[in-house]
């Protein structure tokens, strides 16, 4: 490790930690002093520290062991009670956010590709995300939480299907039906063995486990990997694999008191160290301009964003007869976007640089104002988000509403 890594490390949780204290004092989650930490000292104010090859290891780490230590606490019997709902959610949440950010774009000079994949940006939601403003509000053991966590998982699916239909429409000029018919049997395959590996197999090896020599981490450590293999290999994300392989450490299958050990030590280590680089490490990649063109767009776009979420996921919630304060609370909690749109537009500007260089197109699939302003819609409605949910819980909370998550709302302030 070298001397500017540790440095680098050493600024980030020293202002993280700070800042997150003095958010917290206000009722706020941590979260939101690592984003602004990131927001000081990297490119857009200060520009101390850059974004490295070092840093993104560790951020992504940072949301593969916080997605394990979600699945700890998330109980798959509820997540498996509210998949219909997840679905709605998911469905009305990727929907509605991409129609209007399509629309949004093409209103401002975008061609049909251009707005086809700003579209898709938008509609994206960022499970870590998620699962870190859940937990530190106390929600994620509660029903709304289950739907939240669900309907981001199927919210990736769909990005999947639909990041390879559009690729292959830029690249052939038609919808090929068989490569999206392989993503569908690879995300079946990943699914059932993963049914199989949890439900069948790890249960004989979690029964006689020790924590001797700390290999209760170790074993948990390789089931991780081992299932965000197969999520990778199934064209998903691996902290979805990550996530599955933390559902199947339950307290029921082996010593409760490994079961807390293995839960202290993810807790201790992503939230402790990991989760700051990784929200912090989001600002790195804000770029202003205070072109007005840029400024409109970037704004609408942002604008947007909150709303198809709020409305396309409050629908859906609406549906299977969540109350309007709970469909809120889902649907500004589905806001959190975070990392994921960077890597989708980090793939759809690679496709555009290789379809100029060999002549099959002339004009880019993403601009470098429709890329600042999805990085920075991106880390807008990350920091929205939580603010916007506190918001909600106040107004759910009151003596006249009283929503079913209250009382877990109530333990979190008193906490």
């Amino acid at each position: 490790m070298s001397s500017e890594l540790i440095v680098t490390l050493l600024l980030i949780l020293t202002v993280s930690w700070i800042l997150g204290y003095i958010f917290s004092r206000f009722g706020l989650p941590f979260l939101l002093g690592e984003l602004l930490a990131g927001v000081l000292l990297g490119p857009p104010i200060l520009g101390i520290i850059s974004y490295s090859p070092s840093i993104e290891l560790i951020a992504e780490f940072g949301i593969f062991f916080v997605m394990f230590h979600t699945g700890m606490e998330l109980d798959p019997k509820e997540l498996l009670e509210h998949i219909w709902a997840s679905f709605a959610v998911a469905l009305g949440g990727f929907v509605i956010p991409f129609i209007m950010g399509f629309l949004v774009t093409m209103a401002f000079g975008g061609t049909v590709y251009q707005s086809l994949f700003v579209g898709m940006g938008v509609s994206i939601s960022a499970i870590a995300v998620q699962a870190v403003i859940l937990h530190s509000m106390r929600l994620n053991r509660s029903a709304v939480g289950h739907v939240i966590i669900g309907a981001a998982i199927v919210d990736n699916i769909l990005t999947l299907i639909v990041l390879s239909t559009l690729i292959g429409v830029a690249n052939t000029g038609t919808i090929q039906i068989g490569e999206i018919f392989m993503i569908l049997i690879k995300v079946i395959v990943f699914f059932s063995i993963t049914i199989i590996i949890g439900y069948f197999i790890i249960p004989k090896f979690t029964r006689h486990l020790t924590d001797k020599g700390g290999k209760a981490f170790t074993f948990a450590l390789l089931l991780a990997f081992i299932m965000a293999y197969f999520a990778e290999m199934a064209g998903l994300h691996l902290i979805i694999g990550a996530f599955l392989a933390g559902q199947f450490v339950r307290k029921d299958i082996m010593d409760e008191e490994i079961y807390e050990i293995i839960g202290d030590r993810f807790f201790g280590i992503s939230y402790g160290f990991l989760v700051p680089i990784f929200f912090a490490s989001l600002s790195f990649h804000l770029h202003f301009s205070l072109d007005w063109y840029f400024l409109l767009f970037a704004s609408v776009l942002i604008v947007a964003a909150i709303m198809g979420k709020l409305i396309g996921c409050g629908l859906g919630a609406l549906a299977f007869r969540y109350n309007l304060w709970e469909s809120t609370v889902i649907g500004l909690g589905m806001n959190g976007r975070g990392a994921v749109e960077l890597v989708v537009a980090m793939v759809i500007i690679k496709l555009s640089d290789e379809l100029m260089a060999s002549g099959v197109m002339e004009i880019p699939l993403l601009t470098q104002d429709q890329f600042s302003g999805l990085v920075l819609m991106a880390f807008v409605t990350t920091v929205i988000a939580p603010l916007s949910m506190k918001w909600a819980f106040t107004k759910a909370c009151l003596p006249t509403e009283k929503a079913d998550f209250c009382m877990l709302w109530d333990e979190g302030r008193n906490n």
